[in-house]
């Protein structure tokens, strides 16, 4: 007798009995088993198509979704100490909760910002052009991994990440949100929920590259609103922005704006990367 039939049952079962429970418990081991090798499979085969490369120079690298160590040792990351409200980098600790004399002058209206780097010429520019205008949506999941370690100190205090949304014209053009994808990669990270229908942009405003401080303060007002099936979603509770680059302020100020105003409780920023006064601009 077959060790796989139930008692009572001599030769072969038909097709449409059941398994046995034995025989089914060993087809789930066997799967799970599998599951792995199969995977691994599949990976050494993508891998042997596309080999890995670094995310901003396509030079070899031993893994997928990282950079070489050229373009790792050429970012400027930011760490402590910096400002606790801007998040600019300081060039020594004097201390902790210390504030830079641009927070004094001209306090944004969002409480904090977090980025992963400095933006300028070299990795961080490439990865944050790649993502913005080349539609390398890849790019978006270990930029996302890395906003997510760099704004622990928000992510943990959130309630909801909201993307800055662009216009629906532009939208239709690019075909996808930046900050939608790394809000959607920094949720997956940090388990905090992502909404991207709770802000909407009301009119196209003319491109911020090359604008002065003012200028871009001025292009950005009456830009936003909070979609009015949306005020309770954000009613009392501590948002997280996400953006691609941190520049003047002008746009996550608008945005930040309008969402206090809807009766959110605090609003941060979370960009991958931030323009440092004196290292120029977008």
């Amino acid at each position: 007798m077959s060790p796989w039939l139930p008692l009572g049952v001599e030769g072969p079962l038909r097709p449409a009995d059941p398994l046995p429970l034995p025989a089914q418990a060993l087809k789930r081991g066997m799967r799970a088993r599998l599951r792995p090798a199969m995977a691994a499979g599949a990976k050494a085969a993508l891998q042997l198509l596309y080999p890995p490369s670094c995310l901003a120079c396509r030079a070899a690298t031993r893994e997928s979704g990282v950079l070489c160590t050229p373009c790792w040792t050429a970012v400027r990351f930011i760490e402590r100490p910096f400002c606790e409200r801007l998040g600019t980098p300081f060039a020594q600790d004097l201390g902790p909760g210390l504030l830079s004399p641009e927070v004094m002058a001209d306090p944004p209206v969002w409480a904090r910002a977090r980025a992963v780097a400095v933006f300028e010429d070299g990795p961080v520019k490439r990865l944050t052009y790649r993502l913005k205008y080349y539609d390398r949506m890849e790019v978006a999941k270990p930029l996302g991994r890395w906003m997510a370690r760099a704004g622990l100190d928000l992510l943990q205090e959130a309630d909801l990440l909201i993307p800055v949304p662009l216009h629906r014209g532009r939208l239709f053009a690019r075909r996808f949100n930046q900050a939608m994808a790394l809000a959607q990669s920094i949720s997956q990270a940090c388990g905090v929920p992502a909404d991207g229908l709770v802000l909407e942009r009301m009119r196209r405003t003319a491109p911020q590259v090359g604008l002065s401080r003012l200028q871009r303060a001025a292009n950005m007002q009456g830009v936003f609103q909070v979609a009015p099936d949306k005020r309770l979603t954000i009613e009392g509770r501590r948002l997280v922005l996400i953006d691609d680059v941190l520049t003047s302020g002008a746009t996550s100020n608008a945005a930040a704006r309008v969402l206090l105003r809807a009766g959110a409780a605090q609003v941060d920023l979370l960009t991958f990367a931030r323009v440092v006064v004196g290292d120029g601009a977008l």
